[in-house]
């Protein structure tokens, strides 16, 4: 594609925390391309609602010398463009990129086929929904690795993560509120007993990994769009007293001191610079687990948002936005009665601007797109299952298999997830060690990152899987349209600029040669044995 990416607008941004479900229109660029004011400032939308060495089984340094990048609008409200701005020259993208086992990311080019029928076609004219980006989410561990490495190592993972030309153009980010099960260790940002008032509320801790692992993001991508989930709240608003599982407190103090709990949040990150754009009042709450979590019943989640969270946002001016997420239980009663509940509740839904799914809830996608509001999904799977020890590839106790059998499991729920309608994609952990162990009590559970660090010779390894990512996530623009395909395992896009953007799967064990049907032309190109091709065409 020859454009500076990161000329999408305000306007544009707006779209997408605010009303949209699938689309076929495309919205107006403005003007030059601005970039997002100030670091993770909001644009017009935020305004309208709330190389290193290899490891076992891991690659090495990603060629940083591919071009390319997503620029411009995330669907969080906020932050209009890229990093690009209108004085930039245009950028030349390679028109082919193909990865497979142990040979990632080379640049090619097509030739065109002057005979043979297309085993893989492209109809822009059929439309689904608009694409709205890429994202990960940021946790202690991540940035405690990444402080282990050199200022210039460290400086290159985090454009490999958000970089719009020389890395995946991530262009939203996670934040999790207080303890994750990859915190150093467990925390709330109040433990003061019945501090109703929040006058103990405190994000010190998140000034010493979290904010930093933020900042040095932003830095990268200033139009990054964040949004903020709890693993649990405080203890003393719990059943069991506990960060561990537990339920949440029916009683009128305790939501209204909760719903204040998030506003402080909101508003103490403000004053870091950083704009959280949205919430999602809950992380998996229907999973007692053996690290920071906490159960919630549909009618309670209604009463939660409707009557406290969504009347405390709007009391206090935050334009962060709520969603109803992350759920990911799709067990009978479970996270699809507490979707019901709230969908249900007029007074909830006055506040609710999307919903926040992940893991198991991929067959709830189809039934709330009728709904108008964007269905993102939160959560990648981490891989490494601990219920499935002679499982292909079997459950590792001692470490995170990063290998390429996760890298076309990573494809598998990218493609579902997307054929789906859902309007953003996040992966899970983006940077941890080349362990991954979480911090669960009993069996830490080794989990799966686009990055890692060997903290024994403080050098960076590129997993597998952040390369599927990258040859979905650096060529389609936010902003995009999902277009049709016929034949082949593929996912195709039209981006604002009306580049086609086409990403090919080859599942079988040697390279296939392939005609790509695409605006008229036929396009032969060889797709490595497992692997990936990603066509760009304008």
């Amino acid at each position: 594609m020859n454009t500076a990416r990161g000329s999408m607008t305000g306007v544009l941004l707006a779209l997408s925390f605010v009303a949209c479900g699938p689309s076929t229109s495309t919205p107006e660029p403005e003007g030059s391309g601005g970039s997002g004011a100030g670091a993770g400032g909001t644009g017009a939308g935020g305004a309208t609602g709330p190389g290193g060495a290899t490891g076992a089984g891991e690659t090495g340094a990603v060629g940083a010398t591919g071009p390319g990048g997503a620029g411009g609008d995330p669907s969080g409200g906020g932050g209009a463009g890229g990093s690009s701005t209108g004085g930039e020259p245009p950028v030349e993208e390679p028109t082919l990129i193909t990865s497979g086992p142990d040979d990632y990311w080379k640049i090619g080019t097509p030739t065109e086929a002057t005979s043979g029928n297309a085993d893989v076609t492209v109809d822009d004219a059929t439309t689904h929904q608009r694409w709205d980006g890429f994202g990960g989410t940021f946790n202690e561990a991540g940035w405690n690795v990444l402080s282990m490495l050199s200022d210039s190592e460290r400086a290159r993972a985090i454009k490999l993560l958000f970089d719009t030309h020389e890395g995946a153009a991530f262009v939203y980010g996670r934040v999790p509120i207080g303890s994750s099960d990859y915190a150093m260790d467990r925390y709330t940002l109040n433990e003061t007993p019945n501090d109703t008032a929040m006058a103990s509320f405190s994000i010190a801790r998140d000034r010493e990994k979290l904010i930093p692992y933020l900042k040095a993001a932003l830095d990268v991508r200033p139009d990054l769009h964040l949004w903020a989930s709890p693993w649990t709240p405080p203890t003393w608003m719990k059943s069991n007293g506990a960060m561990d599982g537990g339920r949440m407190k029916d009683d009128t103090n305790i939501l209204q001191a909760y719903a204040l709990y998030f506003a402080r949040f909101v508003e103490a990150y403000a004053d870091e610079g950083i704009v959280i754009e949205a919430v999602h009042p809950q992380n998996e709450p229907n999973y007692e687990t053996r690290y920071p979590s906490c159960t919630w019943t549909g009618p309670l989640m209604a009463k939660f948002i409707g009557t406290y969270l969504g009347p405390t946002f709007a009391e206090r001016g935050l334009t962060a936005q709520i969603y109803l997420g992350t759920m990911s239980n799709a067990e009978s009663g479970k996270d699809g009665a507490i979707l019901s509940a709230v969908t249900g509740d007029a007074a909830a839904m006055r506040y609710v601007k999307g919903f926040g799914l992940q893991w198991n809830m991929l067959n709830s996608v189809s039934g709330l797109r009728s709904r108008g509001l964007p269905i993102v999904q939160t959560e990648h799977k981490c891989g490494n299952y601990p219920w499935n020890p002679a499982g292909s590839p079997p459950f590792d106790a001692s470490k995170a298999p990063n290998d390429h059998a996760y890298a076309e499991e990573s494809w598998r729920l990218l493609r579902d997830w997307i054929q789906a309608g859902v309007t953003s994609y996040s992966a899970w952990n983006m940077v941890l060690d080349t362990a991954g162990k979480n911090l669960d009590s009993q069996r830490p559970w080794p989990q799966n990152a686009l990055l890692t660090v060997d903290t024994g010779t403080k050098t960076l390894n590129v997993t597998p899987a952040y390369y599927v990512f990258r040859h979905v996530s650096e060529y389609v623009d936010p902003g995009a349209t999902r277009v049709g395909t016929t034949g082949g395992d593929a996912l195709a896009f039209k981006n604002p600029d009306g580049t086609l953007v086409t990403i090919l799967y080859n599942s079988g064990n040697s390279a296939k040669t392939t005609i790509l049907g695409v605006a008229g032309k036929k396009l032969q190109l060889s797709i490595p044995a497992h692997g990936w091709a990603t066509v760009n065409w304008k």
